[in-house]
């Protein structure tokens, strides 16, 4: 692959981060800085590592990955969907959320880059330095995942239930179009 590819592929695998970062960007209001940054870390450590596991796991049967997979991201977005809907039906008009749990830190990151396993795996066997091609898709994803958190501020002058069910509807976006 060449420069321009990567750079492409690396766009595209941090999609997902972005769209999440938008969802939890329009719902957290308070350490706003903190937050982002957990966010885009966590989102490009695990976009930089995942691809350079794919292509040290290429041995494993990949189909069988892909469906179990799509299974997982599916869940792990429907349920952060739900919990946004039934926060948005609370009686406070304020977002409760001031910091992102480790725990569900870690999952939107697992979720977001379970893709990019598979892409490491395609990097593998196109004889694509991993290094380099894992470096480049972890950077634009930070960058991706920290502009889209901010751009979130944007929208904040809608009351937070209807931006958490926007949230929630980006997110069911994204589990409907893992498993399609």
């Amino acid at each position: 692959m060449t420069i321009f590819e990567i750079i492409l592929l690396s766009v595209a695998m941090s999609i997902d981060a972005f769209i999440v970062c938008l969802s939890y960007g329009l719902i957290i209001n308070k350490n706003r800085l903190k937050n982002s940054l957990m966010l885009s870390i966590a989102f490009g450590f695990f976009q930089f590592l995942m691809p350079v596991l794919g292509a040290g796991f290429i041995s494993l049967p990949f189909f069988k990955f892909e469906i179990i997979s799509k299974w997982i991201v599916f869940s792990i977005f429907l349920i952060l969907a739900l919990k946004f809907i039934q926060n948005s039906f609370d009686k406070k008009e304020e977002s409760q959320i001031k910091c992102i749990s480790l725990f569900c830190l870690l999952c939107l990151s697992l979720a977001t880059s379970i893709d990019a396993f598979a892409a490491g795996i395609n990097l593998k066997l196109t004889q694509t330095n991993i290094l380099i091609s894992s470096l480049t898709i972890g950077i634009i994803t930070f960058i991706n995942s920290f502009f889209g958190f901010w751009i979130s501020a944007l929208l904040k002058k809608f009351p937070t239930k209807y931006l958490e069910r926007i949230g929630a509807f980006l997110l069911i976006y994204l589990a409907v179009n893992t498993i399609l």
